[in-house]
């Protein structure tokens, strides 16, 4: 096997490169506010329930904009919105590179964004949605004039999907829809959410529950409040379904089988996570490397202390061994059906999130004092890179995954139950 990174791949990092240091770091210096760590404030509207402020949003679609002029915001979409479908592993790739150069709009955090992003409703309505579906919202989910929120979570239930309570009924050529959603993300800009409730079968069947697109404006669709979380701004919104009423056409893939719609969702997301978290892990020791030389104590730099050389060495080992490992699940995804190696993408997913909050942890602990600091990203790091050992499947979920394939429950290897007897 060859570990080297692709030359046209390595060609195209110094092209996204040089676009970022032209285009994008120009941006964030004009909007200082922004982008200063301490400045969480600026990016939040605190007085609309924490969601983030018009002024923020609008810079992040400026850069949206630039990223798609230039041609890297479709990389790794599908052809039917001018994407190139770049492979798996060019995209992690490129994700890890630049979520290594640190927090900017070159990966902006809170809204996902990416010079080469993921945009899973992209992919979701481009396999699972009707041809008028496909019309009126692909090419606007990619230009960010439509979002579609995804409402899956419960006050009840998280990663217990299948036992959800929400309910819709048919009625005619309509469907009632009835029900609660939490950390409801990204509503506060949708033009419609993409609502999962139980159509037919008892708690915990996997077929039963049904995908609805639901129009933000439908009566009985109503924000009740944002979540405040460790990292602001917030846009994970509490969610009535009360008698939503939706045409038939508003369903998104087959009556039925909307776990596949939502698990869809979750897995474009795992691996270019789990990139992410590696790639910023990675920064965390740039930074704890390049302070330890420069910072003296007792007359001495920091380097020289091997009760800081230690915790940096054994980080920067831990991160080489997760990177080649993220690499090596992405490029298994362009190569064999994503069930066949979806514990690969488990254990790149857990073990990198881990990765990024420990890298985070480690490097305050070298800064001491001023790492402590927002005049440093790395709580700012911490306190986003938590969420993720969380959202798209707990460690626990991905850990369960593991499992299954490792003893034949699930995955290419299944045992039947006569064999398990």
């Amino acid at each position: 096997m060859d570990f080297d990174i692709p030359e046209d791949i390595r060609s195209k990092l110094r092209e996204i490169d040089a676009f970022v240091e032209r285009e994008l770091v120009p941006l964030e210096q004009a909007h200082p506010q922004f982008f200063d760590h301490r400045r969480e404030f600026a990016r939040t509207d605190w007085e609309r329930d924490g969601i983030p402020s018009a002024e923020y949003e609008a810079v992040c679609r400026e850069a949206r904009n630039r990223c798609d002029r230039a041609g890297f915001l479709r990389m790794g979409l599908p052809k039917s919105v001018g994407g190139q479908e770049a492979s798996n592993l060019t995209v992690v790739i490129i994700r890890e590179h630049l979520s290594a150069r640190g927090i900017g709009l070159q990966g902006n955090l809170h809204d996902e964004q990416s010079v080469v992003p993921s945009i899973p409703m992209v992919h979701l309505m481009n396999k699972y949605g009707t041809a008028e579906q496909k019309a009126r919202y692909l090419e606007g989910l990619v230009t960010g004039d439509d979002f579609l929120a995804f409402g899956l979570t419960e006050p009840d239930h998280g990663s217990d999907a299948t036992w959800l309570e929400s309910t819709a009924v048919r009625d005619g050529d309509h469907w009632v829809i009835n029900g609660k959603k939490r950390f409801n993300s990204g509503v506060h800009k949708a033009t419609a959410d993409l609502i999962f409730a139980r159509t037919s079968g008892q708690p915990g069947d996997a077929d039963g529950i049904t995908a609805f697109l639901v129009p933000m404006k439908t009566p009985g669709l109503d924000i009740d409040y944002y979540h405040w979380c460790f990292n602001m701004p917030s846009d994970h919104a509490e969610v009535s379904v009360n008698s939503v009423r939706v045409p038939h056409t508003a369903i998104v893939g087959e009556e039925g089988k909307g776990l596949a719609v939502a698990q869809n969702f979750v897995h474009q997301n795992r691996i270019r996570q789990a990139a992410q978290s590696v790639g910023v892990a990675r920064y965390c020791v740039q930074e704890s490397v390049k302070y330890a030389r420069e910072r003296k104590t007792f007359g001495k730099p920091l380097a020289t202390h091997q009760a800081i050389q230690f915790p940096i060495a054994e980080m920067h080992a831990e991160v080489e061994m997760v990177r080649n490992y993220v690499f090596k699940a992405a490029r298994e995804l362009d190569r064999k059906p994503a069930e066949s190696v979806s514990d690969m993408v488990a254990i790149a997913n857990f073990r990198a999130n881990r990765l990024a909050c420990n890298a985070a942890d480690m490097a305050i602990q070298v800064h001491g004092g001023i790492g402590y600091t927002r005049g440093k990203p790395f709580e700012h790091i911490y306190r986003h890179f938590r969420r993720y050992r969380i959202t798209e499947g707990s460690d626990e979920v991905q850990i369960r995954k593991v499992a299954a394939y490792l003893f034949g429950y699930a995955g290419p290897n299944k045992k039947s139950k006569k064999a398990e007897a």
